[in-house]
């Protein structure tokens, strides 16, 4: 069997069999690799316009829940945009900005 390009034993012990599965994972009966990837999946200029985000929030004097209150979405959706883990496009940025009292070109 072949993991992530490691040749792997099929017939091993229980304790190693609890190891490998720490370290991999099972889909479809299959071995898979857990790759070590940070949360963010986006660049260096994205991560510009999430600090920025975050900087005009904290400027204005809003915590994530106001904001989120105000945009008619849960505080969670304000929470993974300022850690990277969701993307927002021009439109959810102009109402940032809008809220924020910020120009566009502020979060690029």
């Amino acid at each position: 069997m072949n993991a992530g390009g490691f040749r792997i034993r099929q017939n091993f012990s229980a304790t190693i069999h609890k190891t490998i599965i720490t370290y991999l994972g099972i889909y479809r009966n299959r071995l898979y690799a857990i790759l070590n990837m940070s949360k963010s999946i986006y660049g260096t200029e994205y991560k510009k316009v999430v600090v920025n985000l975050r900087k005009a929030r904290l400027e204005s004097g809003l915590k994530q829940e106001d904001v989120a209150q105000k945009l008619d979405k849960p505080q969670s959706y304000i929470s993974k945009i300022e850690r990277g883990e969701r993307r927002i496009d021009v439109v959810e940025l102009k109402a940032f900005a809008r809220l924020y009292k910020k120009p566009l070109d502020y979060f690029v």
